[in-house]
């Protein structure tokens, strides 16, 4: 799977869960007849969504990010692409942390509540990573794949030879 799309993915799917739990927290609260349950969460989401964009606003890739990039094995050939395997192998501590989230919810909703504004800042923060993988990949002429790891360990990129960008030579 591209790194580029394997980014893309994680966004919308910290935007989904975050919504899921935004949901939940909303229909729990009214079960628990709170209410200051979710004007207090409404706060925490604004305020969760202004310190996502406020880490989201720069152009350029993340220093973990910048670090994997260039920790990245390079190959001649393109490594097995298996999207769902990599996302779930990579993602399952956001869907690990939803579903308990979720499911503590109608014990306790300020639970769901917290994790939606985390799930918030996320999605936000990490909003513009894919576009600065994709400057770097046409500046490098390369693209980057994740690696088939196990779920356990850390994430490895593949750099393959791509197609150099024209915008960069100097003529």
């Amino acid at each position: 799977m591209r790194f580029t799309d394997f980014l893309k993915a994680t966004v919308m799917t910290s935007a989904a869960a975050a919504t899921l739990l935004a949901a939940i927290t909303a229909f729990a609260a009214s079960r628990a007849d709170d209410p200051l349950l979710v004007p207090f969460a409404a706060g925490w989401w604004v305020l969760a969504g202004a310190v996502g964009v406020a880490l989201g606003r720069r152009a350029e890739t993340t220093p973990p990010i910048a670090r994997l990039l260039a920790d990245a094995r390079s190959s001649q050939s393109l490594p097995e692409v298996s999207p769902g395997r990599v996302l779930l192998n990579r993602l399952w501590p956001l869907l690990a942390c939803t579903l308990a989230a979720a499911g503590l919810a109608f014990l306790f909703p300020q639970i769901a509540a917290i994790a939606a504004g985390f799930a918030i800042i996320w999605a936000l923060s990490w909003r513009r990573q894919d576009a600065a993988v994709t400057a770097i990949e046409g500046r490098d002429g390369v693209r980057y794949y994740v690696e088939r790891t196990s779920p356990l360990s850390a994430i490895r990129l593949v750099r393959t030879p791509g197609l150099r960008s024209g915008a960069t030579q100097n003529w």
